[in-house]
């Protein structure tokens, strides 16, 4: 099993929009868990980066939390994709499938296809 990297510099506001999309409200440890799961534990989400992104986030009004009960009966804050984080998902997912494209493009390339 190689061991887990970090999630790529940029992408872990993608992904967590994403993961809010999929499963709905989670608390920040939630979060970090699906997309940990969802990388086929390829990724290793560090907290350190987690929690300030989601500050950086609800202040930009991508998402929004709530105070609630965690599953192991603990007080966490659970956080929700709101239409404007709905917004931003559906123009960063554009955005990286149109990078993605390119450099599949480059790593398809052959000399002869140049010349």
């Amino acid at each position: 099993m190689p061991d887990k990297s970090d999630v790529p510099q940029g992408t872990l506001a993608l992904m967590v929009l994403k993961t809010l999309d999929l499963l709905g409200p989670l608390h920040g440890y939630g979060i970090a868990r699906r997309i940990e799961q969802i990388s086929g534990d390829l990724l290793a989400v560090n907290q350190g980066t987690l929690y300030p992104l989601l500050l950086k986030l609800e202040n930009e009004g991508a998402i929004a939390s709530d105070w609630g009960t965690s599953e192991n009966n603990r007080r966490a804050r659970f956080y929700r994709l709101t239409n404007a984080g709905k917004r931003q998902l559906r123009t960063e997912t554009g955005d990286w499938e149109r990078t993605a494209a390119i450099v599949a493009r480059f790593f398809s390339a052959k000399a002869e296809d140049l010349a």
